[in-house]
């Protein structure tokens, strides 16, 4: 039940500042944070990270709830609590990008840094989640995980 709280916590948080983006600052503007480098700024994206791919709504409808099912199996059967944290953060990032797909076709992101002259795209909580999520399932991969070892029976004609 911990994994399904985490979940509705961080769809919760997506949902609450899209909220607040959305009715505070109209589509388009721009309002500085941090001088040059932090603004809070309200845009749709049509399509996936960075942009790409764009006007693919229903793709990509249809591939996040083929992989939050694949999730949720994965999160039944393991016995990990760090697999299961770590879908769980995934699950709730992908959940709030999810409902903008279905109800606006597309995904509000407000959080735009600039370094510079370059303009890292615009994004938002529950892209931060999809991220620090996908950072943690490496970890868990490439440092926790270890394969079952596998027995190896003895034939009749060894001896």
């Amino acid at each position: 039940m911990l994994w399904i709280a985490i979940v509705l916590v961080l769809l919760a948080i997506d949902r609450y500042s899209k909220y607040i983006i959305v009715t505070n600052i109209e589509y388009g503007d721009r309002v500085p944070v941090i001088g040059d480098f932090f603004y809070l700024t309200n845009h749709d994206n049509y399509g996936a990270a960075w942009g790409m791919f764009q006007n693919g709504r229903y793709f990509f409808i249809i591939m996040t709830v083929i992989v939050a099912i694949i999730m949720i199996i994965y999160m039944t059967k393991t016995q990990s609590r760090f697999l299961k944290l770590t879908l769980s953060v995934i699950l709730g990032g992908a959940s709030g990008n999810l409902i903008d797909r279905i109800y606006k076709g597309g995904v509000t992101d407000f959080l735009d840094f600039h370094f510079g002259s370059y303009n890292f795209p615009t994004f938002n909580a529950a892209d931060m989640c999809v991220v620090a999520g996908t950072v943690l399932l490496a970890i868990y991969m490439l440092f926790i995980y270890k394969e079952p070892e596998k027995k190896i029976e003895k034939s009749n004609d060894e001896s």
